[in-house]
Parts: C-alpha cells; structure tokens; sequence
C-alpha cells in the first residue's frame, strides 16, 4: 500500500538541483513525480522514481544527503474537489496530512501524500474504499 520516495536535503545554491538530477540521469533513472519546496538555505526534493533502492544507492555514493522512506499513493477524479473528498477522509479520522503533492494524467490524478499515523491512514483508505497504488502500479501509468 505504500511506494518508496526519495527525499533530498538541497543546498539553496546555484547547480544544486542539476547536480542531483544528472546523477539520475546519467543513471538512466526515471522521474515520476516530484515536488521541491525551499527556505532561504535549503530545500527538500521529494521523489518517486522507477528505480528507488538503485537512486538512492547513487546519491549516497555521491554523498547526497537523502532519506528513502515510505508514502502512500491514491488515485482519485481530476474534477473539481475530489481532492478536497479523499482528503476529508484523513481529517474525519483525525490525522494529519504533513504533505502532499501530485501526478494528474488522462482524468485522473494520483495523490502522493504522508500522515502523522501511517497505520490509521491505511486503515482510512481500507475503511473508504479509497484506491491506493503500488510502486509497479504507478511506473506503469506513466
């Protein structure tokens, strides 16, 4: 029920991003999804890639600091509120979304997110038939 993300501690300085971008490219590792948010002095790229374990091998190796952790994937409509909907469900149980980011391709979306209680999300998404994708699932649509 959950896919592996990357996530990557980014000095704010010029290059820093496409330093760790060729590493996967020159890897021939796949982006799927990925989302950057910044201070002044750092950021934090989130990722989901087609090759997690190998990815994250690399930017260890070229001394990246990174986390390779778990998230869990939904697939909801692209319409109008259906995130607001699959969201409602984490907030009626009384947890947390501490981010979130997306992948919206042909009328579809797909909500990559993490909660401060993976166990009770799991048990959201059981108990409103909420549909989750793996990692398999997910390179496979893109």
């Amino acid at each position: 029920m959950t896919i592996n993300q990357i996530s990557i501690f980014l000095e704010n300085k010029y290059g820093k991003l496409n330093e760790v971008l060729s590493l996967l490219g020159d890897a021939n590792i796949r982006i799927i999804a990925a989302t950057v948010a910044d201070t002044s002095e750092f950021g934090i790229m989130r990722m989901i890639v087609d090759n997690p374990q190998e990815s994250y091998r690399i930017l260890r190796d070229n001394n990246v600091s990174c986390h390779l952790g778990d998230v869990l994937a939904l697939r909801t409509n692209s319409h109008a509120g259906s995130f607001a909907e699959t969201i409602a469900c984490f907030t009626k149980a009384g947890l947390s979304i501490e981010y979130m980011y997306c992948v919206s391709f042909n009328g579809k979306s797909t909500l990559i997110l993490r909660t401060n209680n993976r166990e009770n999300a799991r048990e959201v998404i059981r108990r409103n038939n909420l549909e989750y994708i793996t990692e398999d699932d997910l390179i496979k649509l893109t």
